[in-house]
């Protein structure tokens, strides 16, 4: 993935790396050191420790919705049966017995699943 130098207002100079899907950026990624100028510049003082882990778990507060809410949430964001499950790397027919409640997914499919429709707290279930 291609590295790009990025001439900051305030004279700093960041090697970022843009990682793409589907042809548009979604992620950039910068050393730690440039992070943390980033942070400086921005007035934020915070400093993780950068192998802390980062667990998103749901609080009470938090509804998430459940593996029986997987046929809406597909259909909700236009998705057909066929499409999801190849980008999953299941059949068609697997996935529209998990939509049914016939069947549960293991955890590598859930997070497969979460990544498409965007449901953080099934990628935390093991």
């Amino acid at each position: 993935m291609p590295t790009r130098k990025v001439s900051l207002s305030y004279g700093e100079v960041m090697d970022i790396q843009i990682i793409t899907r589907e042809g548009e950026p979604e992620y950039a990624v910068l050393p730690w050191a440039q992070y943390q100028a980033l942070l400086k510049a921005a007035g934020i003082n915070q400093q993780p420790a950068p192998d802390a882990p980062v667990h998103r778990t749901a609080t009470p507060d938090q509804i998430l919705p459940g593996l029986d809410q997987l046929r809406s949430l597909r259909e909700g964001k236009g998705i057909a049966i066929e499409a999801l499950a190849r980008t999953v790397g299941i059949s068609p027919s697997y996935l529209a017995l998990i939509e049914s409640g016939e069947r549960l997914p293991d955890a590598a499919i859930r997070r497969s699943l979460a990544w498409e429709l965007t449901v953080p707290g099934w990628r935390d279930e093991s």
